[in-house]
């Protein structure tokens, strides 16, 4: 079994996995340990884009000096509700990993769930920058990704004079329109396509039956998608008044 600290040898399949595309559950599975210690390895040390093997080993060596905590400094270390940033980031990694088995990119992925774990659902690109560990170019580019999914959008902060990234709470309702409208686009052009090929050929049948399994599931898609909207969605009353 592993000790608690993390090897040398650790630290550079770290950073082979990092380069290579792994998340952070994938690299801890080869290191047989818990993601929440490679989360916060890369984390505490640059981040994914920053990651270097030595000079995390190098930081790991270094005697800690440990100062006396008084109250305010422990307040540094949680958020307004109290809770341990350190888990605040844990459930973020977790989030992160799930999004990029999902199928989306993994520094999208970490935007994403960096708005998901934030209780204003909102941040500005600096914050992000901040929170992340990663350059500017990068959020905007995951940002860019994210609002043509419909994920998020983007609100002008009159207070900061910069925008903020917006989860909204209907985040995946939007989502799921968004890919039914795609898939209704998919569904006609294979109609149209087993039209001009010959409904009646082995090809024409094939995008007909395409075309129609589209656009129920589509159909289905978006009255669930209505549905449960409303269930999640509706305002109650508050207990307050």
């Amino acid at each position: 079994m592993p000790g608690d600290r993390l090897t040398q040898q650790d630290r550079r399949q770290i950073a082979d996995g990092l380069a290579g595309g792994l998340t952070y559950a994938e690299i801890a599975r080869r290191l047989k340990r818990p993601t929440s210690t490679v989360t916060r390895e890369v984390m505490r040390n640059g981040g994914p884009g920053a990651y270097r093997a030595d000079q995390a080993q190098r930081a790991a060596d270094r005697p800690v000096h440990r100062r006396r905590t008084t109250p305010a400094a422990a307040r540094g270390d949680a958020d307004a509700y109290g809770r341990d940033l350190r888990t605040v980031r844990e459930v973020a990694g977790r989030l992160t990993d799930l999004l990029v088995q999902a199928g989306i990119p993994q520094m999208m992925a970490r935007v994403l769930a960096a708005l998901y774990t934030t209780d204003s659902g909102s941040l500005t690109s600096a914050e992000l920058v901040q929170r992340l560990q990663v350059s500017p170019a990068s959020i905007s580019k995951a940002v860019g990704y994210l609002e043509a999914q419909e994920l998020i959008r983007r609100e002008r902060d009159p207070r900061r004079r910069a925008e903020r990234y917006v989860i909204d709470d209907d985040v995946w309702y939007q989502a799921m329109v968004a890919s039914a409208r795609a898939n209704a686009l998919l569904a006609d052009t294979a109609r149209q396509s087993a039209h001009t090929l010959g409904p009646a050929t082995p090809a024409g049948v094939r995008l007909e039956n395409m075309s129609q399994f589209l656009a129920r599931v589509g159909d289905d898609l978006v009255r669930s998608a209505e549905h449960w909207r409303q269930v999640y969605t509706t305002p109650q009353t508050s207990e307050h008044g």
